[in-house]
């Protein structure tokens, strides 16, 4: 028999039962359609972590407190990360470059009859951009691509300056809420606020900010609401007590992280007096996150959920591939006399094998479209659902449909080995 009549004759007896074979390839189409998904997904999700860590930068090191709790309170395990710790630091870690610091506070903002609760921010000079990339913020309607400066995000008045830091002078910047709930729409700029006692002269006012995740965009009123002062400023009157700043110190050169991280921490150990125990160990107050750890973190959450997936859409295909060869067991029931003739004139085991084999894969490869179809149309849904965007890549849908292929391959071999092994003179009496 040739290539052409088997081909014909396995695709007559598909469609003698369109019904079930429908059915059977039910699974492979939901199988198919699972793949095409999770690698969707997947590739999406691991697009958005790399942008991510382009955007945030690689060259910084987050330096936060270690705390432990203590009577249903989380209480510093040592002592607290300071301001000065921060600002000597540049000058006394060689590989350290910089050093960014905030500390945040809440209070009352007033000025005559109109009070405000606010969160207060201490902040360098050039904090608002980095400031809004961790919150992911950006000014309403700023345009994919610009870069943000502190002044892309004032509206009107400047940030502070340097100097003005480094002098603790009594100045602050309004976030876009808070200076329409305390000027009643007049420009606040020039004025002066208490913030709890302290005076301090407002100089700019920022544009109003919106989150660039869209399932946080809800919170826009929250990142609209406080202020920003220097941290000399804050530290030295917003606090009763001496504040812990967080500190994110930017090394020189990337590729001495681990480097600049013993650096820091030698650093740190003299200003706190940590010393080594009994086990020749130190028991630090701090700990250190780098963006590498955080890109780590999220691919291999990534990795997880794409595993999942995957998982999913195995047990899809494996039932599919059950169904397949369910199907093909009935059919070798029903044409066992059609295989006896066969052999009778001559056919050989190979030819009922490659008979049988190529109306498993002619299932298994329509459902494989079919799945791949449903897959592709799914993905913007799913995207949805999960809250990350998706990435259709070349190269998945030769994967999928070959993992369909592969299925019936696999789950029609039994059924087309059992009709190849069939005696002739039993199949001919087979009533």
């Amino acid at each position: 028999m040739t290539w052409l009549n088997m081909i014909r004759t396995a695709v007559q007896g598909i469609t003698s039962n369109k019904l079930r074979s429908a059915l059977t390839m039910t699974g492979i189409i939901i199988g198919v359609a699972s793949v095409i998904a999770m690698l969707a997904l997947g590739n999406g999700a691991r697009r958005e972590v790399e942008s991510s860590f382009r955007f945030l930068g690689s060259d910084e090191i987050e330096i936060g407190m270690e705390q432990t709790l203590e009577d249903g309170e989380m209480k510093p395990k040592g002592k607290l990360l300071s301001f000065a710790d921060g600002l000597e630091m540049a000058a006394n870690v060689p590989l350290v470059d910089r050093v960014e610091m905030t500390v945040t506070g809440y209070g009352k903002a007033r000025n005559g009859r109109y009070v405000a609760d606010i969160t207060a921010t201490g902040a360098m000079a050039d904090a608002l951009p980095g400031l809004a990339q961790k919150n992911q913020t950006q000014p309403l309607g700023w345009p994919d691509g610009q870069p943000l400066t502190n002044e892309a995000f004032l509206a009107n008045g400047r940030f502070f300056t340097p100097a003005e830091v480094a002098g603790g002078a009594e100045v602050c910047v309004l976030a876009h809420k808070t200076a329409l709930d305390l000027f009643a729409g007049d420009d606040p700029v020039g004025e002066t606020i208490w913030l709890n006692r302290q005076r301090c002269q407002v100089i700019g006012v920022l544009r109003e900010l919106e989150s660039t995740d869209p399932q946080e965009r809800y919170g826009r009123t929250n990142i609209n609401e406080g202020l920003y002062l220097p941290i000399s400023t804050a530290v030295t009157h917003l606090f009763a007590e001496e504040p812990a700043v967080s500190i994110a110190a930017h090394v020189r050169d990337e590729t001495q992280m681990e480097t600049a991280k013993e650096q820091i921490s030698t650093y740190l150990r003299q200003r706190h007096g940590i010393i080594l125990d009994g086990a020749d160990n130190y028991t630090d107050d701090f700990y250190m996150t780098t963006r590498q750890d955080v890109l780590g973190a999220k691919l291999e959450a990534a990795r997880t959920f794409s595993l999942l997936l995957a998982a999913m859409a195995t047990v899809s295909l494996v039932v599919g591939g059950i169904g397949i060869m369910n199907v093909m067991l009935v059919s070798v029931t029903e044409r066992t006399r059609e295989i006896g003739v066969r052999m009778a004139i001559g056919a050989r085991r190979r030819d009922l094998i490659l008979h049988f084999l190529l109306e498993a894969m002619l299932i298994s490869a329509l459902g494989g479209l079919l799945g791949t179809a449903v897959g592709i149309l799914v993905i913007p849904l799913a995207a949805q659902l999960n809250g990350s965007p998706a990435l259709l890549q070349p190269n998945s849908i030769p994967l999928a449909f070959g993992v369909a292929l592969l299925t019936g391959v696999v789950f029609g071999l039994y059924p087309a080995v059992r009709a190849a092994h069939l005696k002739p003179i039993d199949a001919l009496r087979y009533e």
